[in-house]
């Protein structure tokens, strides 16, 4: 019988997380600074984040030393397994190979906690009391409670109101982990206040959640502010997920055709992609490495390429990115950790140089997928993650047209207990797709025209 997962041992866990921007022949184009539009200096972002993580931001180093302390509270749910997805295989037919990595196992659910470990323990290191921070579905929200919990740093966290809606369970994990949880927009910041007064039912976004968390952290003494995605450092630390992923396949005799990632801002996708990515950039291989996105929020198929906010209110850098313009208010999907307007400066590049290729998918489909793959291989999937699943099996059945046997790697970024009211919307048939006509992108990209002189 063939092997159904593969584990490593602790020992196995990466030393350094892998800086794909040291491998791009185009490098991402700088931030600007939002008020003056010239490229941002790292002592601008010294309001906002500890030095140790703008180094980090700002790197073009390969490699970048996990620090003990980091590695030793990996140790807590990694190395996460690599699993054949030998079931959905079967059900499908095909003669692919599908393997997953399973980051569902950690103790938050997901694979946010790669980011937030090391965040909260640079933070630590400058003397840092206090975060702020935004989430969406709200698996950023848990990590970063989590961490800072083991750290002893105290958390306040703006979740997107429709996912502290929907999602209330999520909001009880950060509350049984000490974070004060609030929902976005809200009457504690000036930007919630603005927004709530032009709309008072807005149901929010990521945008206008990370206004609220900067504007708290830029106000309150002794605070930082931390962010779950988008961002290069983020994109650096998840890296340990594909990094593990090739000793795996190498343990099991393969190497990936097709490397598959949900995509909100990055953070998943850049985890598995990136270190992959690196044999086509470095050793000419061709992996084709896909984002798969919402078709409701489709900032990397339909959205353009120019400078906008990270947030809603305009208080981030510029930052050059595909987006459908920091106005947009995406649908109430479930997803709600891909409801976000623009993608991370790398990734953007990446896309931009066709080094990645990107596709969105209905959220009929998605949910379709996660069923599937729960009854096929046991885990229910969160939404996030059923959107790489859907990509893998729309993968699967075309290498079973083709009669070709390739090897299809996808991440599990988070399994979905805490999402079963959106299965349950689901099958019950009260589920529907959100379309966007090209009117609507074209309504929010506009406002971009005169965003920089």
């Amino acid at each position: 019988m063939a092997t159904k997962k593969i584990l490593l041992s602790e020992k196995d866990i990466p030393l350094a997380w892998y800086n794909i921007v040291a491998d791009m022949e185009n490098k991402p184009l700088p931030p600007l600074h939002p008020a003056t539009k010239k490229p941002l200096n790292p002592s601008d972002l010294e309001q906002i984040f500890p030095k140790a993580i703008i180094e980090q931001e700002m790197s073009a180093e390969r490699w970048i030393e996990i620090p003990d302390e980091v590695r030793e509270l990996y140790k807590i749910w990694r190395p996460t397994p690599l699993v054949r997805a030998s079931g959905l295989e079967k059900a499908l037919d095909t003669p692919a190979h599908i393997y997953f990595k399973n980051e569902g196992i950690s103790p938050v659910g997901s694979h946010k906690l790669n980011s937030a470990i090391p965040q909260v323990f640079y933070n630590k290191q400058q003397g840092i009391t206090h975060l702020t921070t935004e989430t969406g579905a709200g698996q950023w929200g848990t990590a970063l409670a989590f961490a800072c919990n083991l750290f002893g740093i105290t958390l306040e966290v703006f979740m997107v109101k429709v996912s502290y809606n929907q999602k209330p369970y999520r909001r009880v994990m950060m509350q049984t982990w000490n974070a004060d949880v609030i929902a976005s927009p809200s009457n504690t910041t000036d930007a919630g206040k603005s927004i709530l007064n032009r709309d008072p039912n807005n149901s929010g976004s990521l945008g206008i959640a990370i206004s609220e968390a900067i504007e708290k952290a830029v106000k309150t003494p002794n605070t930082k502010y931390s962010l779950g995605s988008v961002l290069n450092h983020v994109a650096l630390h998840q890296t340990v997920i594909g990094l593990e992923a090739e000793k795996q396949l190498e343990i099991a005799g393969e190497f990936p055709d097709i490397v598959i990632g949900c995509f909100g801002g990055g953070s998943n996708f850049s985890g598995i992609g990136f270190p992959f990515l690196r044999h086509n950039l470095v050793n000419g291989k061709k992996i084709r490495i896909i984002a798969a996105e919402p078709e409701s929020c489709p900032k990397l198929t339909r959205g353009k390429f120019e400078y906008d906010f990270g947030d809603t209110v305009g208080m981030t850098p510029l930052l050059p990115m595909y987006t459908l313009g920091h106005d947009f208010q995406p649908a109430d999907i479930h997803a709600g950790g891909l409801r976000y307007h623009g993608a991370g400066t790398i990734v953007s590049q990446l896309r931009k140089d066709n080094l990645i290729e990107v596709e969105d998918i209905p959220q009929l489909e998605t949910f379709e997928a996660g069923r599937l793959f729960a009854r096929t291989e046991g885990t229910i999937p969160a939404p996030e993650s059923a959107h790489a699943i859907a990509s893998a099996i729309r993968e699967a059945k075309k290498a079973k047209e083709e009669g070709i046997a390739k090897t299809i790697l996808f991440n599990l970024s988070g399994h979905g207990l805490i999402d079963m009211s959106a299965y349950e919307q689901f099958l019950g048939g009260e589920m529907k797709n959100y379309q966007l006509t090209d009117d609507e992108i074209n309504k929010t990209v506009k406002s971009l025209e005169n965003l920089i002189p």
